[in-house]
């Protein structure tokens, strides 16, 4: 389907197109790329079908706590070890700060466009087609090949207590699981999530409380006493220097991976213009209380020299160095508890690894920049093509059971490595764009019903940090900690960006011959489209007086207002995002 950009085509593109057929058959029949005519009005009524189940309890945990996952309570570690408790604690807030400037972008991008595909199609339309596509891919590989890992990963915590049960029955019995929450659509996504995330939210306010009891002392168990900031002094605050501190960025882009799921969930929440802000705000709790000081905890209470924390990296939950901090302070049982909160952390992320690669798959397809096949959603709202290909992807699960896994789940992952650093950082440009072309199109930014708190320069400030954060990764991909270049390191590390590259080739080569549309190098202000998609509460807000058109949205603003005016209305926030 050839993407129109003028403002003619976006009004007929805003015409309803008629009903064709809802059959899978006529998905799999005809073009599958770059669909147009009566295929075109067969995959643009697939969006009409997907069911907005999301009520604003399920954006709410999804936006505090859906994330929350290996990378947190496990990666972490590594990252621990590799740059000491100092470069943790400042890496976690340099990438908590830009993920709350991409959020609040993508926000009010989704708020006004809460479509199916969100960012990916925002960049396609903003930015351009053939970046678009590159963004889209690889953001759905990403999540195709997280998803055995997260599998592999809950059945190895299985080991923690039972060595003698293959790890293959467990990896089955969580594809079964995931199958069962698959059948139930969106709405069993949202109900998994909203339990999973009180869970995590439950765990961690409780880890921040027995950190804080065992740094003063007050565990019998533990034969240390009063630790205070021991650790910050001996071994140190910041270990292996520069590159030490470099390398916990992608540990820490990977611990926060997800959280622009909110913004994708638009196209089925039940009413987006209300639950998209205070979703959006409430990823300042994550950020803030979830990662920023369970991170200062663990590494007042664990030793960054303690020789577990090497092996931190890996699926095993006995080396997370929450499970350490537990062990350390000598409290029996505990140990277990908090494995049972990681194994279903780990599934909680391949849940969303399902919801985030079948929705940007099933937006790609709309396009036609995937199979149109994949763009079928069933009558249930489940778009049954891109959740059977999610699960076969996940049969790579029972890699687990060779002796090779460590090394094929490395080059799986860095298929996504530093690709969230190239998304995130495109969606802040998408927002920059479609300001400018607000703009160009005679709007005030007071017509928006959600606005960016920091506006066009939090999305510059979250855009160049993102360019940053590639930049110092590729230091340490280069030049590696205490060893010489390697190829196969850097690779490892660095895999995701020539994938990109080539992915943009390929759309911008193809679309160079069939799509004359898409040949330039960026789409012009004047050629944006910034109608299609729209919600209907907008439209009809356009057609209102400037005085009419600011009371209304006032309105608006008030009846989704979580009270963050000023900075210190965030802690007054707390009780509504759990309550």
């Amino acid at each position: 389907m050839s993407l129109g950009y003028d403002n003619e085509k976006a009004q007929a593109q805003r015409e309803p197109l008629p009903r064709v057929s809802s059959d899978f058959k006529d998905h799999t029949s005809g073009r599958q790329f770059s669909l147009t005519g009566e295929h075109d009005a067969i995959v643009n009524e697939d969006h009409t079908k997907l069911i907005r189940g999301l009520h604003g309890r399920h954006m709410q945990m999804i936006a505090i706590g859906g994330a929350i996952g290996a990378g947190l309570f496990i990666a972490s570690g590594g990252a621990l070890a590799s740059g000491g408790p100092g470069s943790l604690l400042i890496c976690f807030m340099i990438i908590g700060v830009m993920m709350l400037l991409v959020m609040q972008a993508l926000g009010e991008l989704a708020v006004m466009y809460p479509i199916n595909g969100a960012f990916y199609t925002y960049i396609v339309r903003f930015i351009d087609p053939s970046w678009g596509f590159a963004m889209g891919w690889d953001y759905a590989i990403q999540w195709l090949t997280i998803l055995p890992f997260e599998i592999t990963a809950a059945s190895l915590t299985i080991q923690y207590w039972r060595t003698d049960i293959n790890i293959g029955v467990w990896i089955a019995t969580f594809l079964a699981a995931l199958i069962i929450v698959q059948y139930f659509g969106v709405r069993g996504y949202g109900e998994t999530e909203f339990v999973l995330a009180m869970i995590k939210i439950t765990a961690c306010t409780g880890f921040i409380i027995f950190g804080i009891i065992v740094n003063c002392g007050g565990v019998p168990t533990d034969n240390r006493g009063y630790i205070g900031a021991h650790y910050w002094h001996d071994p140190g605050a910041f270990l292996n220097g520069f590159k030490g501190f470099c390398s916990v960025f992608v540990t820490a882009s990977f611990a926060f991976a997800g959280t622009e799921l909110t913004g994708l969930a638009a196209a089925e929440a039940e009413d987006p213009r209300r639950q998209l802000p205070k979703a959006t705000k409430q990823v300042f709790w994550r950020i803030a209380f979830f990662y920023v000081v369970n991170l200062f905890i663990v590494g007042l209470i664990v030793p960054a020299d303690n020789p577990h924390l090497l092996d931190a990296s890996t699926s095993s939950t006995a080396y997370s160095p929450f499970v350490l901090a537990i062990t350390l302070a000598g409290v029996k049982g505990l140990p277990s508890v908090f494995n049972v909160v990681i194994c279903l952390s780990v599934l909680s992320v391949a849940n969303s690894a399902t919801f985030g690669s079948t929705r940007t798959l099933q937006a790609l397809a709309m396009q036609g920049m995937a199979p149109k096949f994949l763009a079928y959603v069933d009558k249930k709202g489940r778009p049954l093509p891109t959740v059977v290909l999610q699960l076969l992807f996940g049969l790579l699960a029972f890699i687990g059971e060779s002796s090779q896994e460590s090394t094929v789940f490395g080059w799986l992952l860095a298929l996504s490595g530093v690709a969230n650093f190239f998304v995130w950082g495109s969606i802040c440009l998408a927002h920059i764009r479609f300001r400018g072309a607000w703009k160009y199109n005679g709007h005030a930014v007071d017509e928006l019903p959600f606005k960016a708190f920091f506006g066009i320069w939090g999305s510059i400030g979250g855009l160049s940090l993102n360019i940053l954060c590639l930049i110092a990764q590729f230091y340490v991909a280069l030049w590696p900690i205490g060893a010489d270049p390697d190829p196969e390191y850097f690779f490892e590390q660095y895999l995701a960006a020539p994938l990109i590259l080539f992915l943009y080739l390929v759309w911008k080569i193809y679309s160079f011959i069939f799509i004359p549309a898409h040949r330039p190098l960026f789409v012009r202000t004047r050629d944006m489209d910034i109608y299609t998609g729209m919600r209907d509460e907008q439209k009809e807000l356009m057609q209102m007086s400037h005085e009419d058109r600011r009371a209304e949205v006032a309105r608006w603003k008030k009846e989704s207002a979580v009270g963050f005016h000023h900075w210190y209305d965030y802690p007054l926030a707390i009780p509504r995002a759990l309550f």
